[in-house]
């Protein structure tokens, strides 16, 4: 008898935990649900730039938005402001990942990352997400990563980040809109099978105040030495790449002034 005892026990305990964790994981998500749409008022953030979705799955958080797509077991954009109160800093902890309770048919789970070989790459920076915790924390639900190798993650990747942040500083005002670019890509990771993205792009609208200017980026997802100025292209031919359309919301003439040009002095590159 006593030679079943450890593995009965041991089950026992499997079980307990399983079900520990899926209570707190339930817990986590109606809280969650409870208190996003009252964040997102608080927040006073305007996503009137929103870029049209191909997968009809739009989840809004209280400080980003994004369109999830199913297929791929990640986000196909991420959009949110930058505002000049959004440059204060502070050190928050690094939170776990959580998978993203407003995604209907599931994000993925953090897990699929684990011994991958790939980062999990932010879409939305945590560094532009320091001026208030919950803003900070949002961003580690695996809604908002995607693989990236870790080279490039912080590589030429960490570079752009660090640009737009400082480009806050002399603009004030910038919307942005990043994501991946699977093209023929077969390889996944995990279990659920998480598509590794040829390339990821970045879209950045600087508003308000003075005259509109716009920027974009496609980047191929492998190491380089090449300069950021070498990965501009126009906002016209990322929807033409993507299928989507990223600021309808534009005067017609504006929009189309600004996502044809790639005027990269405008910009200090």
């Amino acid at each position: 008898m006593k030679k079943y005892l450890y593995p009965i026990l041991l089950a026992v305990v499997s079980i307990a935990f399983y079900f520990i964790e899926k209570k707190l994981d339930s817990d986590y998500y109606n809280d969650y649900r409870k208190e996003t749409h009252n964040d997102a008022a608080n927040a006073g953030a305007v996503f009137n730039y929103l870029p049209t979705s191909t997968t009809g799955q739009v989840v809004k958080h209280a400080y980003y938005t994004l369109s999830y797509n199913e297929k791929h077991e990640q986000a196909e954009w991420v959009a949110y402001e930058l505002l000049k109160k959004h440059t204060a800093y502070n050190d928050f902890k690094r939170p776990y990942f959580q998978v993203d309770p407003l995604v209907k048919t599931n994000s993925a789970s953090w897990r699929n990352y684990k011994n991958s070989g790939y980062d999990r790459g932010h879409l939305c920076p945590a560094a532009d997400r320091r001026f208030d915790k919950k803003a900070h924390d949002e961003t580690f639900l695996t809604s908002n990563i995607s693989p990236q190798k870790h080279e490039f993650n912080s590589g030429i990747w960490n570079d752009l980040e660090k640009k737009v942040r400082y480009w806050l500083k002399k603009d004030k005002q910038l919307f942005v809109v990043t994501g991946p670019v699977f093209g023929k890509s077969k390889k996944t990771i995990g279990s659920e099978q998480v598509t590794v993205p040829t390339h990821f792009y970045k879209v950045v609208l600087k508003y308000g105040k003075g005259a509109p200017k716009m920027i974009a980026f496609l980047i191929p997802h492998n190491t380089t030495s090449r300069k950021l100025k070498q990965f501009v292209v126009t906002a016209d031919q990322l929807e033409a790449l993507l299928g989507v359309d990223f600021f309808s919301k534009l005067p017609d003439g504006v929009e189309a002034k600004l996502e044809s040009n790639k005027n990269v002095s405008l910009w200090l590159l």
